[in-house]
């Protein structure tokens, strides 16, 4: 090659590197529930793990209607302040995971759990959970001064209405500069009672639909035809955008059924699932459960081994 030549062909070489590294962030990846356990370790630990993309703080479990806000942490910090965790959402975020506030969960508190009275209602209720959780501001921030990535929608009681509201208002915040990502968690039967309207926006950037505790779409002893079944539908569904398979990380974490052995996953259910175009990740239910579960199943989760060498090297060189 002649020496004229050979600074622009590393030119080019860096730039097709730095291309694939770009790529990488946005390959298929493992979100997690955190917060309701005391006993699953702090958030910045789940996150130094090196397993996962996206972590939803465990929840946000009446709001609307007149409600007072409820945010109930399990046994990290509810009652007692949780602005400690600010500077570990920070940690999180540092390492390259988007940190969610997930809204809803399957217990309404001492409330009477997520309800929207109205459009204007949840658009009140955007608007506080952009100036307590997002980048807008408030004297009163429960989780402190850190800004989430996003909202998380686990509606699985209270009402099923004007959670489409909900999502227009939320997305309405984004700007160039900063995204607000929003993900939702139905249950796999279709449509789901509560976020049906609201997925069909197309507003939300990830769908982790929850293959687990439904056993006419879940995984059975053995057989994978009903989960491939409800895959295959969910794949085309209106709204949505990346779909991750829904999973419990450990079988107690599921008590009417859907676990998948690490091994059956890798081999007969991930190579299925990935073949369809939106496959984006899988999603486990939740931290406290996960007992080497994502560990496990980490490397086969992207499709492409080169995007997750390059992912892993870049996560491993942040954590150290």
């Amino acid at each position: 090659m002649a020496a004229s030549l050979r600074p622009l062909f590393l030119a080019i070489i860096s730039l097709l590197m730095i291309s694939s590294l770009t790529r990488s962030s946005e390959g298929a990846g493992i979100a997690v529930y955190w917060g309701q356990n005391g006993n699953e370790g702090s958030l910045e630990g789940a996150c130094r793990s090196g397993c996962y993309d996206y972590v939803n703080i465990a929840f946000l479990v009446s709001f609307g209607s007149g409600q007072t806000p409820e945010l109930n942490l399990a046994g990290h910090c509810i009652p007692s302040p949780c602005t400690f965790l600010s500077s570990e959402i920070k940690v999180c975020q540092s390492l390259g995971i988007k940190v969610l506030l997930s809204l809803g969960g399957g217990s309404p508190g001492t409330g009477r759990g997520p309800i929207l009275a109205s459009p204007e209602d949840a658009r009140n209720v955007a608007d506080y959970l952009w100036n307590n959780y997002l980048g807008g501001q408030s004297s009163s921030r429960p989780l402190g001064d850190a800004v989430l990535d996003g909202i998380d929608f686990d509606i699985e009681l209270g009402s099923n209405l004007y959670w489409d509201d909900l999502a227009r208002a939320l997305s309405g915040y984004s700007t160039p500069e900063r995204k607000v990502y929003l993900s939702a968690a139905p249950q796999c039967p279709i449509p789901d009672y509560y976020l049906d309207t609201a997925i069909k926006t197309g507003l939300f950037d990830y769908v982790w639909v929850q293959f687990y505790n439904n056993p006419p779409c879940q995984y059975t002893s053995g057989d994978p035809s009903k989960l491939f079944a409800s895959w295959d539908k969910w794949a085309p569904y209106p709204g949505v955008n990346k779909l991750f398979l829904g999973l419990p990380a450990a079988p107690e974490a599921a008590y009417s059924g859907g676990y998948i052995p690490p091994e059956v996953l890798i081999s007969q259910i991930l190579p299925v699932v990935q073949s369809y175009p939106n496959y984006g990740g899988v999603m486990l239910w939740s931290r406290y459960y996960d007992q080497n579960y994502c560990q496990a199943i980490r490397p086969y989760v992207n499709g492409d081994p080169l995007t997750y060498t390059t992912k892993s090297v870049k996560k491993s060189h942040a954590v150290a």
